[in-house]
């Protein structure tokens, strides 16, 4: 490979890579085993109509037929991506069967004919509810009593009774918006979920969410995993290849939040009751300041950048990009992980002249996944440079960046000249805690720094 292409593969130049598989959503009630025969299927067969081997895990970068296959990868021109196929594991129940002459429940939607009614309590799925220890819950009266509450209170925090599910304002809605302006100076909405929705989305992330585990790819939101645990499989890497994905929140679509909780086991009417009460569609009179595809984009209804559930939620709908992107790294010989948003590959440098090949392929996949990469945040980093994810050092070992450390030495020693009111800008409500989780911080990344630190803020009179 020569410099001229080495030059275009660093910023997204490819060899032609024909169209993307078809999407099938993934089923997140996968066991580890199931998982890891399905990426190293995966992995053996992404070159498979290329006619290459694919290098795993143990081979070396001075094995010859690992090198074999970097030195050809540049001749694959045609590169194809298998379907990426997928069995549902849930029972389908006979449509003639969900027609009854009465109403089986409250809110039961009208059948075909006059008199009928949809019975859709029948298809859940004890099997995956057992399995993960949730909820029997099968119709809107159960999923009402597991809540507490009454079913039209239940109805009311869906919107049920408004046309499309949307409230008619913003005095309406269930939620605060806020916008809020990004560095780049577009704007996000956050949408925080009053008190009452909140305490039901707290019970569903922590008595539903909570116990279905992500894929092991995942850090961002998932108990017993951090930013730490994101960064240290990159530590010592020759380089790191950074990908972002745009407004990840309002992608998760309704549609999907639904199929999340069918692949749960749930039967499909308290998937819908559950997808409502986790998504918010804004209502079409809320302010923004600027009608454009930002504000348009965002009233489908989708996952909130607020609620409680949103983290969780989005996890379970990137399982299946996590699967097949940890397939593609396994192929590569690279490792990945991926913290809500942000994507970060890393390996050796053999891999380097790949990343031509490597990058459109990784595009391929994440459109794939009804995901859109955010070209402008893509990043190649070599480990002659500082090399961070998601804001920790991993050049030689954990290590936190000179940056961070000397600004939050400064504010300490501003709090101990000045007070601490002078230098709490955001208006936190606990500054003192606030200034102790960064310390906090710092001493897990640098013990020695984050005790010089700590030495400082015990000065501080409060």
């Amino acid at each position: 490979m020569g410099l001229f292409d080495f030059i275009k593969g660093l910023f997204g130049g490819s060899a032609q890579v024909q169209s993307g598989p078809t999407h099938a959503d993934v089923n997140p009630a996968h066991d580890q085993a199931g998982r890891d025969q399905t990426e190293t299927s995966y992995a053996e067969s992404i070159h498979a109509d290329a006619g290459e081997a694919v290098p795993h895990e143990h081979s070396s970068p001075q094995n010859s037929s690992s090198n074999k296959v970097f030195r050809e990868r540049k001749a694959s021109k045609n590169i194809v991506l298998r379907k990426f196929s997928y069995r549902p594991s849930t029972v389908a129940t006979p449509q003639e069967q969900e027609i009854v002459r009465h109403r089986p429940y409250k809110f039961a939607v009208p059948g075909p004919h006059t008199g009928e009614f949809l019975d859709l309590s029948q298809d859940a799925d004890e099997r995956w509810l057992e399995y993960y220890g949730l909820p029997t819950l099968a119709t809107p009266d159960d999923l009402a009593d597991w809540f507490g509450i009454s079913i039209g209170k239940l109805a009311w925090l869906t919107h049920r009774m408004r046309d499309g599910n949307r409230p008619k304002d913003v005095k309406d809605a269930h939620y605060h918006f806020q916008w809020k302006k990004k560095r780049s100076g577009s704007w996000r909405l956050i949408e925080a979920p009053k008190e009452e929705l909140k305490g039901v989305q707290t019970k569903i992330l922590r008595e539903i969410l909570d116990l279905v585990p992500a894929h092991p790819a995942a850090h961002g939101f998932v108990p017993g995993r951090s930013i730490l645990s994101n960064a240290v499989p990159h530590v010592g890497s020759k380089f790191l290849l950074k990908l972002d994905l745009e407004n990840f929140y309002p992608t998760v679509r309704y549609s999907r939040v639904v199929a999340i909780f069918r692949s749960l086991g749930f039967s499909r009417e308290v998937s819908i009751w559950l997808a409502r009460l986790t998504v918010s569609a804004p209502p079409w009179s809320l302010d923004a300041p600027k009608k454009n595809w930002e504000f348009w984009q965002l009233m489908p209804p989708h996952l909130p950048q607020g609620a409680p559930t949103s983290p969780a939620l989005a996890n379970l709908s990137a399982f299946a990009l996590d699967v097949r992107l940890s397939g593609m790294a396994k192929a590569y010989n690279l490792k990945y992980t991926r913290y809500a948003d942000d994507l970060t590959f890393s390996g050796p440098g053999l891999s380097i002249p790949a990343l031509n090949e490597f990058i459109p392929l990784t595009s391929k996949i994440i459109a794939a996944e009804r995901f859109f990469v955010n070209k402008k945040k893509r990043k190649i980093i070599r480990n002659s440079q500082r090399q961070c994810v998601t804001g920790v050092v991993v050049n030689e070992k954990i290590n936190v960046s000179r940056q961070d450390y000397d600004q939050l030495k400064a504010i300490l020693h501003n709090c101990v000249k000045t007070g601490p009111q002078q230098q709490n800008r955001n208006q936190h409500p606990d500054f003192a805690s606030h200034l102790r989780g960064r310390i906090a911080h710092m001493m897990q990344l640098n013990p020695s720094r984050g005790a010089k630190l700590l030495e400082i803020y015990q000065k501080i009179r409060w």
